[in-house]
């Protein structure tokens, strides 16, 4: 149950340690772990068996699907969709018997991102603005503002519209079938009009 006087929601079988810092209206459920010092903006919803780090920036409405870890180092902005089971790392060489905590790098997740389930997301690059990474996606470099990517490694495949529906370009222009944005595509990047 939620925490009297809490503006947050805790489920009782998930950890808040303290020093976290728990924007209001956000609700974490079943058998997540929230670590001291992690910053989560209001409004989010953090999924079951989520585990967020203590360096960890979470902005508002962030949407964190079940079974995601959010790693030291991890920035996610404002309005960013993790989906189910997908992974951050932060690490690039790994081994059990040495530590390399002072070698973590910096991931950035830029506002209103979608990371498809079972998507990994390599440490220290920056996923860009409303960009769209697909189920199962392994991205292991940056992705430009509004690039829907997917695949193995990652490539782009298209440009996708704030409201997530895919972009059909005429030429250096583009315009939402769905809700009526227009794009203009100048140097290899995408921007609203």
């Amino acid at each position: 149950m939620a925490e009297a006087g809490k503006p947050y929601f805790v489920h009782e079988s998930s950890y808040v340690d303290d020093g976290a810092v728990i924007g209001d209206g956000t609700k974490i459920w079943h058998f997540s772990h929230v670590l001291p010092h992690a910053v989560l903006g209001a409004k989010c919803s953090v999924g079951q068996n989520v585990n967020i780090g203590g360096k960890a920036v979470i902005g508002n409405n962030v949407k964190i699907q079940n079974n995601v870890s959010i790693y030291d180092e991890v920035v996610l902005e404002d309005d960013v969709f993790c989906g189910p089971s997908m992974v951050f790392t932060n690490v690039m060489n790994p081994r059990s018997h040495i530590s390399r905590k002072h070698e973590y790098k910096k991931t950035l997740v830029k506002r209103g991102a979608t990371l498809g389930a079972n998507s990994t997301i390599v440490c220290g690059t920056t996923v860009g603005r409303y960009a769209f990474v697909g189920a199962g996606a392994v991205v292991t470099k940056d992705v430009p503002d509004y690039a829907l990517v997917y695949g193995n490694p990652a490539r782009q495949h298209g440009w996708m519209c704030q409201c997530g529906v895919k972009l059909e370009l005429q030429g250096a222009a583009a315009l939402c079938g769905a809700c009526g944005s227009r794009y203009a595509l100048a140097d290899g990047r995408l921007r609203p009009l």
